[in-house]
């Protein structure tokens, strides 16, 4: 028996692509946990690039296996959707008759959904959900003062 047969086969895998938009949910979300780091919310940095990589990775590890099953792929988002708004949850504080880190929670969600569309290659939707979640982010806080 040769050894090489008993080593699984790599050969079917196509590591770039995902790879690629593993890196385009990470940087896109780390725009937005920058500036929850900034202003030195709960979540920041590490929390933003690993919810979108998340959401990004749940659509392509499914991606195969219901490429002719929408209503599977529609379950799996949902399930992503209902999970990140549970880490949002997680996000908002309330205390002294005052509730924190709405924002942070609505950007956590924005971060999944914009994670979702790169994992569905629909990178001009991730981009303008980027982009309206970082402008609201950097540019109507200073209405807010």
């Amino acid at each position: 028996m040769n050894f090489s047969e008993l080593l699984p086969s790599f050969g079917h895998l196509s590591l770039l692509p995902h790879i690629r938009d593993l890196a385009i949910a990470y940087a896109m979300a780390f725009v937005i946990g920058w500036n929850r780091e900034r202003e030195d919310r709960s979540a920041g940095l590490r929390t933003f690039p690993l919810v979108a990589i998340a959401a990004c990775g749940f659509v392509q590890a499914t991606e195969t296996l219901l490429r002719h099953e929408p209503q599977g792929m529609a379950r799996i988002i949902e399930g992503v959707i209902t999970g990140i708004g549970f880490i949002g949850g997680g996000a908002i504080l309330k205390g002294g008759g005052e509730v924190h880190g709405t924002a942070t929670a609505a950007s956590l969600w924005a971060t999944g959904a914009m994670g979702i569309a790169v994992g569905l290659e629909n990178y001009d939707v991730a981009a303008v959900i980027c982009l309206f979640t970082t402008g609201t982010l950097y540019i109507l806080s200073r209405l807010k003062r």
